[in-house]
């Protein structure tokens, strides 16, 4: 079998968690990266899982942030187009969907 060698950039450290991972698998990462890719190959598919991703603190804080203003009236309108909801943005005098 030809092998081709394939230089990547990663952070070390997710070198050094993917690596433990597979090898907890009996894998490597050269496996892991072929099976990935001839998986793209074969499906033309790039798949992520991210069922254990957890939301940053900054995220969490403007999801609240965002409910307080809802509760508060603070909605734009609906628009059209992106050229309405620009203008909106920019002018000055913009009121929030229920104001009056």
């Amino acid at each position: 079998m030809d092998t081709a060698i394939i230089n990547i950039r990663v952070d070390q450290d997710v070198k050094n968690q993917a690596r433990d991972v597979v090898e907890k698998l009996g894998l490597s990462l050269s496996a892991v990266i072929n099976g990935f890719l001839k998986t793209l190959i074969r499906t033309k598919k790039i798949e992520f899982d991210i069922n254990n991703e957890e939301p940053s603190e900054y995220l969490i804080q403007s999801l609240k942030q965002s409910e307080v203003d809802y509760k508060a009236g603070r909605v734009s309108p609906a628009f059209d187009s992106i050229e309405e909801a620009m203008a909106w943005l920019d002018d000055k005098n913009a009121k929030y969907a229920n104001q009056v």
